[in-house]
């Protein structure tokens, strides 16, 4: 089969403001970047259309390094419904240079379920992570020379909170020293970097509903601590306006076009092992404001990503799905069944039975929130049919859930009608029970670290660091408790080991820290070793890529 991109240059692109004119979006409310991707203003939105669209979310068992296809699941999705003759958006999140150079290349889906274009979006796009990183690090170089210019005085700071962003992994960025040198320039301290993805401006971006909200949120950010013990925010620093200024064309949603010249928003990008995960509110409820049904999509397997759009995004925005999709692939479900990893694509019954261990855990946990479920096998060219037969069997005998077959990576639209037929069919015929989060907001932060550990990843108790018991005190004095939390820990399991594949259960997790995201107002606890700044494989993408005769080669 053709390479991603070379099918993303052989389709011929229509002009965005015809995929905008297709969905009812007029060009008074796009601002075009280009002829094939346009921002979007907000007052295009229509609260009155948001409660009758179809919202389906797509998440995934717990995934392999290079992932399970839950993005190529989406847009194929979409794909699959215009195809029946539904009206469909996808709306997804924008990749990260991150991953993009790093292990697993590009985010835009893959075969004949792309967005389109595929390189620009998997690059600088519209600018929106420049725009977040420049907003974030603008934010602590003022407050860097706040500090500098009140060290001598009782405005001064005891403690400084806020750290630096950058869009690539660099694990030496982790922890570093700054203000070396001479004493003009700057106070000697140490801190670090995250990767953009994880910074709080991304997750304030994601759930920001208007411009209003974007600034009071921004406002909040807290960056340390005076001398008196009192907290310090932007809104102290003064500096909120300068950085509004930064993020006013970075809120606007992102309209692009599918392989199939279907509307597709795509929108932020924090990632879900070590941030929410979700793409932004606003453009999701774009996508609701003119599509009958729109797919979008939560990181990583539904322990993260999933909880997380119920629990944090779902309560900020005031939606609910009405069905989830579990993603399934054979070599997932074999590395969960102990299969050696480099052996996962040949088959292997007996692994194959096992690792459905992970795809039950994972089906009973989207139960618990209330969602109906159907399971979406995404199909790969090396799978045997006696091994899918063998899924959906179980599937329907041992859980009872939908089961379809997606192709859309290998034919377009055509090859998830199947799926596309299934999800409106059990919409249409089962009423939409209400979400059940994992949490009551007005539990204590153990309480909730409680529920999320045993209940979903079936942890048998969970440890603290002396430095989190301190934060959590912190917690306390601020009165901030009633926040919900966005849990970061190793994607690849269920516990923080990060090798410990299939259901694991009855293990420890330990809290390691707690940083209070005030401005987005959620917890993130980070458990075990996971780094909100990853580092590079051994091979990088990147050492594959190149411009040969002007163009683009080796992005994936």
């Amino acid at each position: 089969m053709k390479p991603d991109i070379q099918i993303a240059r052989e389709i011929e692109l229509k002009p965005i403001q015809q995929i905008a004119d297709s969905i009812g979006i007029s060009s008074q409310h796009t601002e075009p970047y280009g002829h094939y991707i346009a921002k979007v203003n907000l007052d295009a939105l229509r609260p009155e259309k948001i409660e009758k669209s179809n919202l389906i979310l797509v998440t995934a068992i717990t995934p392999t390094k290079s992932g399970v296809g839950k993005t190529t699941v989406s847009i194929g999705l979409s794909l699959g419904l215009n195809k029946i003759g539904k009206k469909a958006i996808v709306a997804l999140r924008e990749p990260s240079l991150g991953p993009c150079f790093g292990m697993k290349g590009g985010a835009a889906g893959g075969g004949y379920a792309q967005v389109l274009p595929m390189e620009q979006i998997n690059l600088h796009f519209t600018g929106d992570f420049h725009a977040i990183t420049s907003a974030h690090n603008m934010i602590t170089a003022l407050l860097e020379n706040y500090i500098y210019q009140n060290r001598n005085t009782c405005e001064g700071l005891s403690e400084v909170l806020w750290k630096r962003v950058l869009d690539v992994n660099d694990r030496s960025l982790r922890n570093v020293i700054t203000g070396l040198g001479t004493s003009a320039d700057g106070i000697p301290r140490q801190t670090g970097f995250d990767i953009t993805p994880a910074s709080e401006i991304m997750a304030i971006l994601c759930l920001a509903t208007d411009f209003e909200d974007l600034r009071y949120r921004l406002e909040n950010i807290l960056l340390g601590y005076r001398k008196d013990g009192t907290p310090f925010t932007v809104k102290d620093l003064g500096v909120a306006g300068a950085i509004m200024i930064l993020l006013k064309e970075a809120i606007k949603p992102n309209l692009v076009q599918t392989t199939e010249h279907t509307p597709a928003f795509i929108h932020g990008g924090p990632f879900a092992n070590i941030a929410h995960g979700c793409n932004s509110i606003l453009a999701t409820k774009m996508a609701m404001s003119y599509g009958e049904y729109v797919i979008t999509e939560a990181g990583f397997g539904a322990d993260l990503g999933a909880e997380k759009f119920y629990d944090i995004k779902c309560r900020k925005a005031g939606v609910a799905p009405k069905l989830t999709v579990l993603v399934a692939t054979l070599a997932g479900l074999k590395m969960h069944g102990g299969v050696n990893e480099k052996e996962i694509k040949e088959p292997n019954k007996e692994g194959l039975l096992e690792g459905l261990k992970n795809l039950n855990r994972h089906v009973g946990n989207l139960r618990k929130f209330g969602q109906e479920v159907v399971v979406c096998f995404n199909k790969f060219a090396t799978d045997t049919d006696e091994e899918i037969e063998l899924v959906r069997q179980h599937c329907a005998n041992n859980l009872s859930v939908g089961f379809a077959v997606n192709n859309a990576f290998a034919v377009g639209g055509e090859g998830a009608t199947e799926l596309a037929q299934l999800i409106v069919d059990t919409i249409e015929k089962k009423p939409s029970q209400e979400l059940h989060f994992a949490y009551d907001l007005n539990q204590s932060l153990e309480e909730k670290v409680e529920q999320i550990a045993r209940n979903i990843y079936k942890a048998s108790n969970v440890t603290y660091s002396s430095k989190a018991t301190k934060a959590i005190k912190k917690i306390q004095e601020l009165g901030l408790e009633h926040f919900p939390i966005c849990i970061a820990k190793t994607q690849y399991s269920f516990s923080s080991d990060a090798k410990a594949y299939g259901a694991v259960e009855g293990f420890e997790l330990k809290v390691a820290d707690i940083v209070i995201n005030r401005g987005a107002e959620m917890l993130v606890i980070i458990m075990g070793d996971i780094m909100r700044m990853p580092g590079l494989p051994k091979v990088p993408q990147a050492v594959n890529m190149d411009i040969v005769n002007g163009q683009i080669d080796g992005l994936s």
